[in-house]
């Protein structure tokens, strides 16, 4: 204020505005021209008497001698140049323009000064003062804001129970209220008038900030976008409804309403989640949705936790009533998959919105338990939809996103998602946020859940403006979200809109919320319903009839009568009828057994190594790197080789995929030059900023786009993000790539709850790729393991059952299976498994673990001939060499993946074993190759057979192969305590198994009991061998009748009539498969690199040994 002060005095001040008395002798207010120039008296530049300033002649020949020094300042004196230079002089206010948060004279009001005065200082702190207090409102008005429809909960902040609070501080009293201030160009509350007495001031301001509505929009750092909030919000009318508006509301809360009603009387005792409390939430999607496509929006995809996600899909998207009400019935599923509860499920309208007359799409995304880990999902959905669409400012796709209020402050992956909307390769160009605040998280007050204010106030970090509305207040509601879809359109930024309200039953229908909260809920059993507030209102003005409202009400619940009567005539539901994501004609006309070939033209594998190995067309301006001249010219030389390593058989796998036409989309973090500095995508110019080059976005003319984006530092919403992009198109290849392998295991909610489940829960398929750097090399626990066990151990595969042998094996395993995990050892397969996500016709995950040392190994190459035509993926490589040729003189078999073969070999070699020691790579590991596996036992019959890995023997793949490693040899199942010596063993040699035939067959016929009714069963002693040592077990456990289940799903990976294989294996064969490696270990990795190799060395050791 004193800046300010200090400013308007100088505006007075003759010296500083030599040019202020022409404007005021041309001024038509002779009164106010004799107000200023009574009191403008000024000393001559000679310090001479003063004498009035405001003369004619005085000001004409200040503005010749200006204008004189605009045409040549060598013209003047050198005391006018030194003036005129200093910037002290400015141009007349007529001529000048009014600089931005800046007032003409004009502005001020002076009716209070004393004739012949200049305004005293009092004016100017007054009219200062009301400026500061319409920004205090604006700035704090929503702390005081009646927001609670309780009136039990306030933010806690200081100073919050009265609006005098706001302007305390100000000297007004009663004789100032009807006194006339100039009102500011930073409000407009005024609307066509520019001045208004302080006492309609302030009622303006309290009933647009502190009534039903709480605004947060005053941290935004744009002027332009503040001051586009102020004139939505004071213009004065903007709350006022037409009655054809008011009934619309009233009759989408009556839906709502009476759909919550509906459930809760016929299905009393079910979950269902519902809304009482906050039903005016449908009503404002409704608005959202209306205005949005009223402003060009075509497709909208929404994510949501479970409260009322019925209702939502019943009124917003209008999913047949019948098919949510079979819901509720338990029925049979007319096709595969697991199911989900229904208050998780999603679904795909197109519909016609009839308020705008428009067709409109409407996608609500299956959601898990886990309350906020669709929100990326749903951004990646959506920011795909807008990229197959050319969408690239958003005008036709948008997502809503709706939470909780305890999940929305309490959730890290909001925070993590909130960062991607300005991101530009994860922007989705805006997305409005809708909180169904209930006040409470389960049992649990806001004062115990959140150390903010506001539940909200994780989107102040991005500028999203916030819009706080009481549920209770239909139009206050519905004005916030015309005003939030149309701040979408216009900045395509986020935007938060708080519904606070109440959560009228427990966390769920049959939960007792008053053991809690109990003077809460004394409060909400006396608190009328939004419905019943609404109607009286409307009643009361005379906008509708108490009959009308009953008779919207009965003819909604005859629409759910009808449609619970048409409900009970259904058999089965069918999961397809809630799939989130269609893919249109892809599944049509396909041979659902039968893959396209994923090798090529050696002539194309020719054309890409070229391009990716050369640096720009105009390389003489494009500065590139001294070391990637040298890389470039690395990949040249290998091109002509006609060899390819790891970075070159990817760009073949992509720039091949991308000439077919596939869509190609890389992210994650440093994916652009690959974290180990291979991959080089992207060549950034060494002297321009941002200019770059991507020779995979050039290979051919027609080629389809390729996507490469460096991603935040996030997991867990940058890889559901993927998630949700990858649902959109199946006809595209989505790779998302760790930093580090173990880095994923941050984003664990994705992977459990989408990736490796989403199509048995909710129908829904994904060829996602997880590109994930593994292998124990010394760099630490951290940097070591992706622990590949936590992905094998969800894998589907029945590890007891060897599917029937057929041509169609390999392929019926993958499409039976939930994700395919692999680890590939050369480029060669590496380029045919991500070629292969696009040849299938279906889509799986992928959890590819990928290398590290072995991007720059010399043996980790291939030719170019295991990439051309004729050639495909290998499940297992076989030993080629010596002991492959010689197999009936071979001693030992090592079973193994990944980078550790390379070890082997060379230890192999060095001890000059390759005759009598075979190694077999298992590149894909689930589902498991159970017919090559024992087609490589049976050609090397007099051999030992091993398993070989890096990792420790609890982690890695041993506890994944080890049972399936037995189906394949033709075992039924002998996993006893016996089995593994080396379990109670500390020691990293090979554990060879004893060959306890006799116990193996102990308890070996089975009956076919379910599971439940064996618990109780008494078994014989049994005598184990363990540790040397003879125990004698008994008790009431019998492992024969322990694993029978009844059948619940019959696929190619599992047997058919039973759910899963007899529980007790019995020896056919008596060969088994020992282990070697490393020790069971609670550390993925030892952070000594000595100790490392101690380890490594040992485990080499017992490997190549005879």
């Amino acid at each position: 204020m004193h800046r300010a002060h200090t400013a308007f005095s100088l505006a007075l001040s003759p010296m500083a505005h030599k040019n202020f008395a022409t404007w005021l002798i041309n001024s038509n207010s002779s009164q106010r021209l004799a107000k200023v120039t009574a009191a403008a008296a000024v000393r001559t530049y000679n310090s001479a008497a003063a004498e009035p300033f405001a003369n004619g002649s005085t000001a004409s020949y200040v503005e010749e001698m200006y204008n004189a020094w605009l045409r040549d300042p060598t013209s003047v004196h050198t005391s006018w140049d030194a003036y005129f230079r200093s910037n002290t002089y400015v141009s007349p206010p007529n001529l000048a323009p009014v600089q931005a948060n800046t007032l003409p004279l004009t502005a001020f009001n002076f009716g209070g000064a004393v004739s012949g005065a200049a305004p005293d200082s009092k004016t100017i702190d007054d009219h200062l003062a009301v400026q500061a207090i319409i920004r205090s409102y604006q700035i704090r008005g929503h702390n005081i804001a009646h927001l609670d429809p309780l009136e039990i909960n306030t933010p806690d902040l200081p100073g919050n129970s009265s609006t005098k609070t706001i302007y305390a501080n100000f000297s007004f009293g009663e004789q100032d209220m009807e006194r006339q201030f100039k009102l500011p160009s930073t409000t407009f509350i005024g609307g066509d008038e520019a001045s208004l007495p302080l006492k309609e001031i302030l009622n303006r301001l309290e009933n647009v900030y502190c009534n039903k509505i709480g605004v947060e929009f005053m941290f935004i750092n744009s002027l332009e976008q503040c001051n586009w909030i102020r004139k939505r919000f004071e213009t004065p009318g903007v709350l006022n409804f037409s009655p054809e508006e008011k009934r619309l509301i009233l009759a989408r809360l009556t839906r709502a309403t009476g759909f919550e009603a509906f459930l809760a009387k016929k299905y009393s005792s079910e979950k269902r989640f519902g809304l009482e409390g906050c039903e005016i939430m449908i009503p404002a999607l409704k608005e959202i949705i209306d205005v949005s496509t009223e402003l060009g929006v075509e497709s909208v995809i929404m994510g949501m936790p479970h409260r009322g996600r019925l209702n939502t899909l019943a009124n917003v998207c209008r999913k047949p009533l019948n098919q949510i009400f079979t819901q509720f019935a338990g029925l049979e599923a007319a096709d595969d998959g697991s199911g989900d509860v229904k208050y998780h499920l999603g679904t795909y309208i197109e519909r016609l919105n009839r308020v705008t007359n428009k067709n409109i799409r409407l996608a609500v995304v299956a959601n898990p338990s886990h309350l906020e880990a669709v929100d990326p999902v749903v951004q990646g959905k959506t920011r795909a939809e807008q990229f197959y669409r050319g969408d690239q400012e958003g005008k036709k796709v948008m997502s809503i996103l709706i939470h909780g209020d305890a999940a929305f402050c309490g959730q890290g992956v909001v925070y993590e998602t909130m960062h991607l909307s300005d991101l530009p390769d994860y922007t989705t160009h805006g997305t409005i946020h809708v909180v169904a605040n209930n006040q409470i998280g389960f049992t649990t007050d806001p004062r115990f859940s959140r150390s903010s204010p506001y539940c909200t106030d994780v989107a102040r970090v991005v500028n999203a403006p916030i819009f706080h509305v009481n549920a209770d207040d239909p139009e206050a509601v519905m004005h916030v979200c015309k005003v939030a879809a149309e701040w979408r359109a216009t900045f395509h930024k986020d935007c938060v809109i708080d519904l606070v309200g109440y959560r009228r039953n427990g966390h769920n229908e049959i939960d007792e919320p008053m053991f809690t909260q109990p003077l809460m809920y004394q409060k909400i059993r006396k608190h009328k319903n939004c419905l019943d507030l609404y109607a009286d209102k409307l009643i009361a003005e005379g906008t509708v009839t108490a009959e009308e409202v009953k008779s919207v009400a009965a003819k909604y619940e005859n629409i759910c009568e009808e449609a619970f009567v048409l409900a009970k005539t259904e058999t089965h539901v069918k999961y397809k009828d809630w799939l989130d994501s269609p893919w249109s004609g892809f599944f049509e006309g396909k041979d659902p057994l039968k893959a396209a070939p994923t090798g090529i033209k050696e002539e194309t594998l020719n054309h890409i190594g070229n391009r990716f190995s050369s640096p720009p067309p105009n390389a003489a301006e494009f500065v590139i790197h001294k070391g990637l001249l040298r890389v470039l010219a690395a990949r040249k030389a290998m091109v002509d080789e006609k060899i390819a390593d790891w970075a070159l058989g990817e760009a073949m796998a992509f720039g091949s995929l991308l000439k077919e036409g596939i869509h190609v989309r890389l992210s994650g973090q440093d994916v652009e030059r690959g974290t180990f500095s291979h991959r080089h995508h992207v060549l950034h110019h060494q002297l321009v900023d941002k200019a770059t080059y991507n020779s995979l976005q050039h290979m051919y003319p027609d080629q389809a786009p390729y996507s490469v984006s460096n991603s935040s530092l996030s997991e867990y919403a940058v890889l559901g993000f993927e998630h949700g992009y990858s649902m959109t198109n199946p006809n595209a290849l989505v790779l998302w790539e760790a930093q580090f392998g173990d880095f994923s295991n941050t984003a664990q909610s994705i992977i459990d709850q989408f990736i490796s489940s989403g199509q048995s829960k909710w129908v829904r398929q994904s060829g996602l790729v997880m590109l994930l750097p593994h292998g124990m090399e010394g760099m630490g626990p951290e940097h070591s393991s992706c622990r590949v066990e936590r992905f094998l151990q969800m894998s589907s595969d029945d590890p007891d059952y060897f599917p029937p042998e057929s041509d169609e094996f390999a392929i019926r395993q993958l499409h039976d299976i939930n994700w395919i995990v692999a680890n590939c050892t050369t480029p060669a397969n590496y380029f045919h498994i991500m070629r292969r996500q696009i040849a299938l016709p279906f889509r799986k995950p992928l959890i590819l673990c990928t290398p590290k040392s072995l991007l720059r190994h010399p043996e980790a190459k291939s030719p170019f001939s295991e990439m051309s035509e004729g050639s495909e993926f290998q499940r297992i490589i076989p030993d080629n060499g010596p002991a492959g040729q010689n197999a009936s003189n071979v001693k030992k078999v090592v079973f193994c993946t990944g980078r550790v073969y390379y070890d082997l070999t060379k230890l192999r070699t060095e001890k000059q074993l390759e005759s009598d020691i075979a190694i077999v790579r298992v590149e894909q590991i689930s589902p498991f190759p159970f017919d090559l596996v024992k087609e490589q036992a049976n050609l090397y019959k007099n051999a030992e057979l091993v398993w070989a890995q890096e990792e420790h023997k609890n982690q890695g793949c041993w506890t994944y192969v080890q049972p399936r490693f037995l189906t394949s040899l033709n075992h039924s199942r002998d996993v006893s305590q016996s089995d593994e010596q080396s379990s109670y063993s500390n020691t990293t040699t090979t554990t060879s198994t004893t060959d306890n035939t006799t116990n193996n067959e102990t308890n070996s016929n089975s009956e076919s009991k379910p599971w439940l009714s064996r618990m109780f069963t008494t078994s014989n002693t049994e005598s184990n061998q363990i540790g040397g040592e003879s125990t004698s077990i008994s008790g009431n456990f019998n492992a024969a009748k322990h694993f029978d289940l009844k059948n619940v799903k019959n696929d190619f990976n599992r047997p058919a009539g039973i759910a899963a294989a007899p529980g007790v294996r019995k020896s056919k064969t008596g060969r088994k498969i020992s282990y070697v490696g490393r020790a069971c270990g609670a550390s993925t990795a030892t952070g000594s690199k000595a100790q490392h190799i101690r380890e490594l060395n040992a485990l080499l050791n017992d490997a190549i040994s005879t």
